[in-house]
């Protein structure tokens, strides 16, 4: 993969570079902000590791401007360790999130994990429901609603899938972030699970309020509604 790393400090930088490189990985580095959204934008890497307090451009903003447009797989590196913090940046649309100081070897075993998600699901299948009012092309990892395309983040695109390959299950929050996340779910994540089907909600139903694919189950969690077209 072509990793690009956003990091200010150029001794964790280094680190990072020379192990993703041991790893097989083409790897560009950025020390600040602005420069590293650029570099993105024109390099559109497979892969970004971002610090999120950089002297210019804030990591979070880098996360927003990067999710508007693209799902690329996003871990982040910071030193901001309150659970509020991480819990943000996975609102935001990180797919982890590593405290520092950490082992750049974690950071590796973490990156391969995600990856694993991003491309374990079986690619062949197209799912359609209501009518084909909502399509799930696997192989593009594109979802489109009345036939337009709608922009979902990896963790958005995650839930659906999850939810939408077994129509009528009731999901558990923790049982949906277990799903999205793997082994890298910890507890504080959990209520983060209300505002991305909240997020994605806005996205896949004419009306939110009363929706018609993914319904809530109040005391339990989510279910997703209907059955696949034939």
């Amino acid at each position: 993969m072509h990793v690009l790393v956003i990091e200010d400090d150029p001794t964790m930088a280094e680190v990072m570079e020379a192990y993703l490189k041991r790893e097989g990985h083409e790897v560009t580095c950025a020390a600040n902000g602005q420069k590293g959204l650029d570099l993105f934008r024109s390099l559109h890497p497979d892969f970004l590791i971002l610090d999120l307090m950089l002297p210019d451009l804030s990591g979070e903003a880098i996360l927003t401007a990067v999710r508007k447009d693209f799902d690329t797989p996003v871990l982040i590196l910071s030193a901001k360790s309150a659970e509020e913090e991480r819990v943000q940046g996975m609102v935001l649309g990180a797919d982890d999130y590593v405290v520092k100081p950490f082992s750049p070897r974690e950071v590796i075993v973490r990156m391969q994990a995600i990856m694993r998600r991003v491309g374990k699901r079986d690619t062949s299948e197209v799912w359609s429901f209501a009518g084909k009012a909502l399509v799930i092309h696997l192989q593009e990892r594109s979802v489109s609603v009345e036939g337009s395309e709608v922009h979902l983040t990896p963790i958005e695109y995650r839930l659906l899938t999850a939810m939408a390959a077994h129509p009528g299950w009731v999901f558990e929050r923790a049982e949906l972030l277990e799903r999205v996340q793997e082994d890298l779910f910890f507890d504080g994540y959990e209520r983060s699970i209300d505002v991305h089907i909240k997020n994605l909600r806005k996205k896949i139903e004419s009306d939110p309020k009363q929706p018609q694919f993914i319904e809530t189950v109040f005391g339990m969690g989510y279910r997703f509604k209907g059955e696949r077209d034939v």
